[in-house]
């Protein structure tokens, strides 16, 4: 397989909340508009900012991460991906040099060109600063240039651009523009990250507003030619091997509405390259659960419609059977959650669980878990990632711990409860890290 090239950016930012994925969003709208084809992805584990992009190109986002999906994965998508579009567009996670690996590691190793995007609301000269020291900070970093976000006028955006030609005696980081403060392109937000794209009946419109504005500035105004500058070899990925069709024949049914959308596109492929043939049901509609050989119930947001899915008169007693009936069910985080007893929210209010796990599951305000972890089952180990505002009080014991992968060092990670034929945790899983131990996941147990 030869190379492919491809114009492509990583945007990246010195810190969370600079705007990153308004400005990756409306650059992959603004050419999907304008009828180029564009394929986005996002760096790091995260599931929220891909619905962004995936609105805005109008195509499936998949992570890149070069530990949980690895750079073997990482290289095949991209190099897929530069052999059909016109543009690649990687959205970063956190600052650009934060996380074991860090969005800077994923630029270098790919040559993907960086383009920081700064709030510069509160400052001006000090915006030179940060660009300079992000420019340079790690020596062979491929640089693309500098965006000011949420800019307060002309004037600003002129002592702004003028302070980029302070630093230090080095070359200026090239000014890509400066983007005005304003509510309609907004994204809006809650604990978890981004509100989801589709709960917005006006997302595209927010979209398409930040695309004009992002139109305004030099790089919006970058047409075909232009962005041959920033083309990238994306080198062929070694032959993948053939995954074995250990779900032939199971089908399996996964819960998908606005309380159980955490979900990896990728996750989706594995099952079905396993053979498996997969259905969705929405507990949320309390939709029964369709007749299938193993369920898995993805993470979301059920803290949010606890009080609906504590009335649930169908799903919960359908996942009550199908655990009766010794059939296989995986659940994760949020779709862990409404298992237990009680579901309390972060006001104090208890919702009857599902009742299929002993124990309540409490919201609280402060962040409980954030991190890569790696799940080792007989068949493999699963890499992925925890992050969660609740805790499990149960005295169910843990049938196993995740390991907690932080800066190389391991400790014990995420429980995994089993009853019966049901597995839980709050571990969000790569299935492509591991299709054997994924398919372990949905296959009854040994001598059951």
């Amino acid at each position: 397989m030869t190379p492919h090239h491809c114009p492509a950016i990583l945007v990246a930012a010195p810190a969370s909340g600079q705007g990153k994925t308004t400005v990756a969003a409306a650059l992959a709208r603004l050419h999907a508009r304008a009828g180029r084809r564009v394929r986005a992805f996002k760096c790091g584990p995260d599931f929220l900012d891909p619905h962004w992009l995936a609105l805005a190109s109008g195509h499936a986002v998949h992570n890149l991460d070069l530990w949980m999906t690895g750079e073997a994965d990482a290289r095949a998508r991209l190099h897929a991906a530069a052999g059909e579009a016109d543009l690649i567009v990687v959205e970063g996670v956190m600052g650009l040099f934060d996380g074991e690996p860090s969005a800077a590691d994923l630029a270098q190793r790919f040559g993907l060109p960086v383009m920081a995007v700064i709030d510069a609301s509160a400052m001006a000269g000090t915006f030179g600063a940060l660009a300079f020291g992000l420019q340079h900070f790690r020596p062979g970093l491929p640089w693309a240039g500098v965006l000011a976000n949420r800019v307060a006028s002309e004037r600003h955006a002129e002592m702004l651009q003028g302070a980029l030609a302070g630093g230090g005696g080095g070359q200026a980081s090239p000014f890509l523009g400066a983007v005005p403060r304003d509510a309609a392109f907004s994204l809006p937000e809650r604990y978890l990250g981004l509100t989801v794209a589709a709960e917005l009946p006006d997302a595209l419109a927010r979209l398409d507003a930040a695309a004009d504005a992002l139109a305004a500035t030099p790089l919006g105004r970058m047409d075909s030619a232009a962005l041959q500058a920033w083309s990238v070899a994306f080198a062929a990925p070694e032959p993948a091997p053939a995954t074995a069709p250990l779900l032939q024949g199971r089908r399996i049914a996964v819960a998908q509405d606005a309380a159980f959308c955490f979900v990896y596109p990728a996750n989706l492929d594995v099952l079905r390259a396993l053979g498996a043939e997969l259905c969705f049901f929405s507990p949320l509609a309390d939709e029964p659960v369709p007749a299938c050989d193993a369920v898995w119930l993805p993470g979301g947001y059920p803290e949010l419609h606890a009080a609906t899915l504590s009335a649930s008169r169908h799903t919960a007693p359908g996942l009550r059977a199908h655990v009766a009936a010794g059939r296989p069910l995986w659940a994760e985080c949020g779709g862990m959650m409404p298992l237990f007893e009680t579901l309390v929210t972060v006001d104090g209010t208890s919702h009857a669980g599902w009742d299929l796990l002993p124990g309540r599951v409490l919201v609280q305000p402060r962040l409980a878990a954030l991190g890569p972890q790696q799940l080792t089952l007989p068949a493999g180990s699963l890499r992925g990632h925890t992050f969660h505002y609740s805790r499990c009080e149960s005295p169910l014991a843990p049938a196993l711990h995740t390991e907690s992968q932080r800066g190389g060092v391991r400790g014990l990670g995420e429980a995994v409860y089993r009853q019966g034929s049901l597995q839980a945790s709050y571990f969000h899983a790569w299935f492509a890290s591991s299709p054997a131990a994924t398919a372990s996941l949905f296959l009854p147990a040994e001598g059951a």
